[in-house]
């Protein structure tokens, strides 16, 4: 199996688009369909979400299939928190054969921030060793040292949080997923310029590929919300008050323009490889930002 067709724009060195999709909980999968129709020819690959929040949805796996099915380029998001090394290997080999080969590997959110607080939290490896094993199964052998009969090939990524509070953590981390073999980063929302721009002087230094993480706020609750409740994310309380000033029933029209806003900051002053569009819940609205943002 060749590279994959999101691993070869990682490489052409143009500025990058991608989303996600939430999978929806249960089987009606009409809205994803439909939000897949809307940007598979408008983004470079579009993410499907693995249990976000920890909250029990349809499976990033099947969702990529769907992604695949309507001519779509997929990455599949895999968290640690549900499943051992025996079921994480067993997915990845499934996707290699079904022609999913970009993955994003993720540690996965605490169970206690989602709707089955009685779940058993798995954790069995973390995404720095996910990545590792990605690159073990890519050598034809799985983690216990057996065989494989043949070998898959990713194109694989993680996440990084450039506006964290203590950001040396971050960094190590970081370091640590370039070294088990991250091709791609993306990041958690970006509000503020100046912590994405220290990061990129930092992060220029490896042969990776950052795409900033945008977060389409759809109101000065959510942003407050999501402070409050979303592990990883930080709204500025200057972003809040915009969000603010919007007129009743205009929040989310106010969010799409600072999203625009922001793309268009980051394109114009090559402060990342490419952006990452979060809009949850409001997906469709993805290419109307992608147009405002001039991209």
């Amino acid at each position: 199996m060749g590279k994959s067709l999101f691993d070869e724009k990682l490489a052409d060195g143009k500025f990058l688009l991608t989303t996600e999709v939430g999978p929806p909980k249960g089987t009606d999968i009409s809205e994803m369909v439909h939000n897949i129709e809307l940007l598979k020819d408008r983004v470079d690959a579009i993410n499907v979400t693995d249990g976000q929040s920890s909250v029990m949805r349809l499976a990033s796996l099947g969702g990529c299939l769907v992604v695949k099915e309507r001519g779509g380029e997929p990455i599949l998001q895999v968290t640690c928190r549900d499943r051992n090394r025996l079921a994480l290997q067993a997915d990845l080999l499934f996707a290699s054969v079904k022609g999913i080969s970009n993955v994003l590997c993720l540690t996965g959110d605490s169970v206690d921030v989602g709707d089955h607080k009685d779940a058993k939290p798995v954790f069995d490896l973390d995404s720095v060793q996910l990545l590792k094993m990605i690159r073990t199964m890519e050598s034809g052998k799985d983690l216990g040292g057996n065989d494989l009969k043949g070998a898959p090939q990713f194109c694989a990524g993680a996440s990084v949080h450039p506006a964290a509070d203590l950001i040396e953590p971050q960094l190590i981390k970081f370091e640590k997923k370039v070294a088990a073999g991250a091709q791609f980063f993306q990041t958690q929302g970006i509000y503020d310029l100046d912590s994405l721009r220290r990061f990129m002087q930092y992060a220029s230094q490896f042969p990776v590929k950052i795409l900033a993480g945008i977060i389409v706020l759809a109101s000065a609750r959510m942003a407050r919300y999501m402070n409050e409740n979303v592990p990883g994310v930080i709204v500025p309380q200057a972003t809040i008050d915009e969000l603010a000033t919007a007129e009743k029933g205009k929040g989310l029209q106010k969010g799409m323009e600072i999203a625009a806003r922001t793309i268009r900051a980051i394109k114009a002053g090559g402060l990342s490889h490419g952006v990452h569009i979060m809009a949850v819940g409001n997906e469709r609205l993805v290419p109307e930002i992608v147009e405002a943002a001039g991209l």
